[in-house]
């Protein structure tokens, strides 16, 4: 686990399953457009919420990319789930700053909502084909510079599943902390 504190707020990374995180008041889905049970992450959320979770996203769809919406957590042992709906990549444009705005707008939402803890999985860099080293740059960055603007949110969490990609999002923290030189 890696963590890095900025103000008040914490950005945690760990290797994970992101519907397995209880220790935080929402999880975020990286969710396609109608908000409904799909592969991926949306597919393990859905499973692990129960159908309720889709029967309240229904009058919430369709979203666009790098829009985010709440919905209670149903049986997820969360508050909330925060859905986000990633950019495809070479198709969505301008892609870095819909990814951008995926990030940006599920943790105002949950700053929003007087949420204390959000966990993150890597936002389209499944089956909608984000390189993972770009994404992980625009989130780790995104992340650190909406930090500064938060009022109740004290943990941001980012859940790899995979052990490389962990390691990927260790080396762009790395990248944004080192302080530029000439």
């Amino acid at each position: 686990m890696e963590n890095k504190t900025t103000g008040n707020t914490r950005l945690e990374l760990i290797r994970g399953d992101i519907a397995h995180q209880p220790d935080t008041d929402a999880v975020v889905n990286a969710a396609n457009a109608q908000l409904r049970t799909g592969g991926g992450v949306a597919g393990a959320i859905h499973r692990a919420a129960g159908p309720g979770l889709e029967k309240e996203c229904r009058p919430l769809a369709p979203i666009k990319p790098g829009q985010a919406v709440i919905t209670g957590a149903h049986k997820l042992p969360n508050k909330h789930v925060i859905h986000c709906l990633g950019p495809v990549y070479g198709r969505d444009k301008p892609e870095d700053q819909l990814l951008a705005d995926c990030y940006r707008n599920a943790i105002r939402l949950a700053d929003k909502h007087g949420l204390q803890s959000i966990a993150f999985p890597a936002i389209s860099t499944g089956i909608f084909g984000f390189p993972i080293k770009e994404a992980a740059g625009i989130a780790i960055e995104t992340i650190m510079n909406t930090i500064p603007e938060l009022k109740n949110v004290r943990l941001i969490r980012l859940v790899l599943f995979a052990e490389k990609d962990l390691e990927i999002f260790r080396e762009a923290q790395e990248r944004f902390s080192k302080p530029d030189t000439p």
